[in-house]
């Protein structure tokens, strides 16, 4: 099985043709799949910005944090071993 190999380039495109800015270790003759990126839309951008969009809250009980074993494994609660 091939490994898939991600390269990220800078092209511009003409109105009919994609150019690269710098050069490329392509092999001709081949069909490549592109992704199309506007450099204007992330330029800028934090990468917490970034995050955002990947980020929301969960609804679940009150617990979740301190008795996530139960929660995710089905282990006894630890019932109020917190330390205040």
């Amino acid at each position: 099985m091939n490994a898939v190999k991600i390269h990220t380039l800078h092209a511009h495109f003409d109105g009919k043709v994609l150019t690269p800015e710098e050069p490329v270790d392509l092999k001709p003759n081949v069909r490549y799949r592109i992704t199309i990126e506007d450099d204007e839309s992330i330029s800028g951008q934090s990468i917490w910005e970034k995050f955002r969009d990947f980020t929301g809250k969960i609804d679940g009980p009150e617990d979740w944090s301190e008795e996530h074993d139960h929660y995710l494994y089905g282990t006894p609660k630890q019932q109020n071993k917190r330390v205040i």
